[in-house]
């Protein structure tokens, strides 16, 4: 396989939720059908008449529960994730509302509910498909078919890789990368760096702010919601539980069990956050979007931990989240849950390991302890919203990134038997053997049961 090209800021981006798949990827995907809308000749753009989008997969199965048509709505108004006010899909409630696209002097009415759930099963490349056409009459005059991939990565059809630099330290596996790391003697967050700034000529001071900005986002998010009361959007009418958690472990002087009680309460809050809509950062998901902010927060606020070493924590998640995205996936819609809170969750531990000063080798056994207890996780949110069973699973997934990184660091580093890359694999395999009505359909697991119940 090619090495990883995959840049840090790519991974860990910010942007509204409560998914990426379904928010972040479909926002990109409107905003950038109304850029190549621009590349038609004037005469053509005056034409226009009507506009079609069509979701398929998972993007129709579980899209309205998920804010897909609030998200393209914003993306074909000019919005984009990481400059978006944190609440803008609030705006796009209403699916009846009409809004004014300007197709350079043609004004084309379109409504949030005009967006077309399509079929679920089909046969596109990718589950998360979209097609958007521009028509005159019944003539079309630009088409184009996005895939989201997962944790906001965006495709096309005919999408070919963006040329980036060369990595100075090419690797595709973790083996590889531990023969860089011996071989050069260097500590994993200099690699990353350096690969870092190969990749897309940034300095390491520009990368290190880019870092601190990801870690504030993601500190605001478990702020705000451990603030948070009430009852989350949605059908569902599922309580917020943070703020609760989060004062029962200030009770207990977050000692004992009210340590445990921090973690789960920083992790459902930045979770609540994400089922809000509001902006988070993809860690690697928005639907895995507590597990990190949760041992983050735990780290800073009671741990004592310097920016330093949470910055360098930071880039040792990034290293493990590049190797499961490049060697199985990051999409509930294609492995599962496994590929959204299992890496999640193996990230945070490589991130405890490494920012507590763990050896490298320590690290990684942390992160397959992590990764291992997440095989075969299935995706099957309930009425299609990223809130029962995902809000309280990204609590044990923090708790159990949590407990993978005291196993690896209290016992001898060769007691373990299986690594990284044998859990990823393992991880592919369970994906692509997983039947499709648990990748994100709601058609199936604790969606159906509590449909019959």
């Amino acid at each position: 396989m090619p090495a990883i090209t995959t840049s840090i800021f790519e991974l860990l981006k910010i942007g509204p939720g409560p998914s990426s798949s379904h928010t972040i990827g479909p926002m990109k995907a409107g905003y950038d059908f109304m850029e190549r809308i621009k590349e038609l000749p004037k005469e053509e753009r005056l034409k226009a008449t009507l506009l079609e989008v069509h979701l398929f997969g998972s993007l129709s199965a579980t899209g309205e529960g998920h804010g897909t048509r609030r998200a393209v709505m914003s993306g074909l108004l000019g919005y984009l994730p990481d400059t978006c006010q944190p609440n803008v899909l609030e705006e796009f409630d209403d699916n009846d509302r009409p809004f004014e696209l300007d197709i350079d002097g043609a004004m084309i009415t379109y409504h949030p509910g005009d967006i077309i759930f399509d079929a679920i099963q089909h046969d596109y490349p990718h589950s998360n498909t979209m097609i958007f056409r521009l028509k005159s009459g019944d003539d079309t005059l630009v088409e184009r078919m996005y895939f989201s991939v997962g944790g906001g990565f965006l495709r096309w059809q005919g999408w070919e890789e963006p040329k980036h630099g060369e990595p100075t330290y090419p690797y595709d596996t973790m083996a590889e990368l531990k023969d860089h790391l011996r071989g050069k003697s260097l500590r994993l967050h200099e690699l990353i760096i350096a690969n870092e700034q190969s990749i897309t000529g940034m300095s390491e001071q520009e990368i290190y702010d880019g870092l601190d900005h990801i870690i504030e986002v993601m500190e605001r998010s478990v702020e705000l919601g451990i603030k948070s009361t009430g009852v989350l959007p949605g059908s569902i009418g599922l309580q917020r539980k943070a703020a609760v958690m989060y004062e029962q472990a200030k009770k207990e002087q977050f000692q004992g069990s009210g340590f445990l009680k921090a973690i789960n309460a920083y992790a459902l809050a930045a979770s609540e956050e994400n089922a809000s809509g509001h902006c988070v950062v993809t860690a690697p998901t928005c639907g895995a979007a507590g597990v990190i902010p949760s041992v983050v927060f735990m780290l800073k606020r009671h741990m004592g931990a310097l920016q330093e070493e949470i910055r360098q924590g930071m880039l040792a998640a990034a290293a493990i989240g590049f190797l499961c995205k490049h060697n199985a996936s990051i999409s509930g819609a294609e492995v599962g849950c496994q590929g959204e809170v299992g890496v999640a969750s193996a990230m945070a531990a490589a991130f405890l390991a490494y920012a507590r000063g763990c050896r490298f080798q320590v690290t990684e056994n942390a992160a397959e302890i992590a990764m291992e207890h997440h095989l075969g996780l299935t995706c099957d949110p309930v009425g299609g919203y990223v809130q029962i069973p995902c809000i309280e699973r990204n609590a044990m997934g923090a708790v159990k990134a949590y407990n993978a990184y005291l196993i690896a660091s209290t016992l001898d580093e060769s007691y373990q038997k299986v690594d990284l890359d044998k859990a990823i694999a393992a991880m592919a395999q369970t994906g692509r053997d997983m039947s499709r009505k648990y990748k994100e359909t709601s058609l199936a697991g604790l969606a159906q049961s509590m449909t019959e119940c």
